[in-house]
């Protein structure tokens, strides 16, 4: 029987496929590199084996089955984190498959395993009131708190992801009208949005103040040791203004807030205002306007339940009842939905 290098295929997948063919970024590569590396660790205990011994072919359906059921069991991982592991390992199979026909079977069958159902995330965006409680909480005497405003305007106004917000240049700020940055989206895809003046005047005074302490970075965002904020410091930050503007908006104790929290409000917010779909689509780098229709879903049960709280019933004592709300008939049809009423025996 032959055996396939393993070593040589992982560093091809890397490489020449999720890097040079695909452009997949940095974060992609790292994720699905911590996933194959957790794979091999599970293969070589599973089989008794160092990893040089480790060949491809026995790394099968049922090994990786086990392994997802590992992540679970044992390293207490949620669906939705097994998931993004098995997203991985299918696509490492779907290349492997054009690489080595051979184990085409196999690849079938690994790239057939399906995603385990999630609960869907429940967004909560931010209101106006709350929105305006986080950046009261900010002191903008500060370097730090001049860049924190710039932070948080950015998020809202720009609806950007935070690893977009990361990496952002200065070179890739335009301040005069019209204003507008550009930012660096997934699969290294760049869009341009526009700037609100606040936003503008925020991103000035920031960069005025700024220059005195790092005149010759080209990164926007910096941390006090002078480097490239980093998405844990972004979080943090939030978290900080938070936990202040709690104080005068005690809403927001109720709210998980995050980076993407300014995303969903920021979308929302257009939705609301009448932007059409493609605008905002484009604004937020989605790639299927499908994701953005959400927005859409989420205003209209928004203002349906705002609907429900405002209606003023009315009762009438001469009002005649309608069949299909009489008590006999509803618990008819109970009797249906649980117990197959007319299916049983002796009705027809």
């Amino acid at each position: 029987m032959t055996t396939h290098s393993l070593g040589q295929l992982i560093i091809s997948f890397f490489r020449s496929y999720l890097a040079a063919q695909n452009g997949f970024s940095i974060h992609t590569i790292a994720s699905y590199s911590d996933c194959i590396r957790l794979l091999l660790s599970f293969c070589c205990h599973q089989l008794h084996k160092t990893i040089d011994k480790l060949a491809m072919e026995e790394i099968t359906d049922e090994i990786i089955l086990d392994f997802l059921d590992h992540l679970e069991t044992v390293r207490n991982n949620a669906p939705q984190t097994r998931n993004n592991r098995l997203a991985a390992i299918r696509t490492f199979f779907r290349f492997l498959a054009l690489q080595e026909p051979e184990l085409s079977e196999v690849c079938e069958r690994v790239c057939a395993i399906r995603f385990k159902k999630t609960k869907k995330k429940v967004i909560e965006p931010l209101d106006n009131k709350e929105v305006v409680a986080l950046n009261n909480a900010i002191d903008t005497s500060t370097v730090a708190g001049k860049r924190d405003y710039a932070l948080m305007l950015l998020l809202y106004n720009t609806g950007a992801r935070v690893q977009e917000l990361v990496t952002l240049k200065c070179s890739n700020i335009w301040l005069e009208k019209p204003c507008f940055l550009k930012l660096m989206g997934k699969g290294k895809k760049e869009r341009i949005v526009p700037l609100l003046d606040e936003t503008v005047a925020a991103i000035k005074s920031y960069l005025d103040i700024r220059e005195k302490v790092e005149p010759e970075h080209d990164s926007f965002l910096l941390n006090k040791h002078g480097k490239p904020i980093t998405r844990f410091g972004i979080l943090y930050i939030i978290k900080k203004y938070k936990k202040k503007a709690e104080k005068t908006c005690p809403s927001l104790r109720q709210k998980k807030v995050t980076p993407h929290t300014f995303r969903h409000t920021y979308a929302l917010h257009m939705i609301q205002a009448g932007v059409d779909l493609i605008s905002v689509k484009d604004t937020l780098g989605h790639a299927d306007i499908n994701t953005t229709s959400k927005y859409v879903t989420i205003d209209i049960e928004m203002k349906r339940k705002a609907l429900e709280k405002s209606q003023i019933h009315t009762k009438s004592d001469k009002a005649k009842t309608l069949k299909w709300r009489e008590p006999e008939t509803l618990k008819f049809l109970e009797n249906l939905s649980r117990q197959g009423y007319l299916c049983e025996a002796g009705h027809s």
